[in-house]
């Protein structure tokens, strides 16, 4: 089953909505990686097998899509609301596997 982390840009609104679905999400927030850099936020969802969920666009530079790493979802920031980004990631929850997100760059 995939497992997401949410950045710091992302509301904690959307973890709360995907874990009523029981999707298994942490966030930013939670795991004191508010204010962190790029690397720390990556390093984390890297070694928690975590899919990064993102608005941010410094994670589709090469260096962040070219390494081994359990996937990224990412979304423009103002492309949707909190709703339409828990309906996105949850699609991705139903629709994908843990093998098809490895080293995959999801646009939402």
């Amino acid at each position: 089953m995939i497992r997401f982390h949410l950045d710091e840009h992302l509301s904690p609104a959307i973890a709360d909505a995907l874990r009523r679905e029981g999707v298994d999400v942490s966030t930013s927030q939670e795991t004191n990686l508010l204010g962190r850099g790029d690397l720390d936020q990556f390093a984390f969802a890297v070694a928690e097998g975590r899919v990064l969920v993102t608005c941010d666009d410094d994670f589709l530079r090469p260096e962040f899509r070219n390494s081994k790493h359990h996937g990224i979802c990412y979304c423009h920031r103002q492309k949707y609301d909190v709703g339409e980004m828990v309906e996105a990631v949850l699609v991705v929850h139903q629709c994908g596997t843990e093998n098809e997100m490895r080293n995959h760059v999801e646009w939402l």
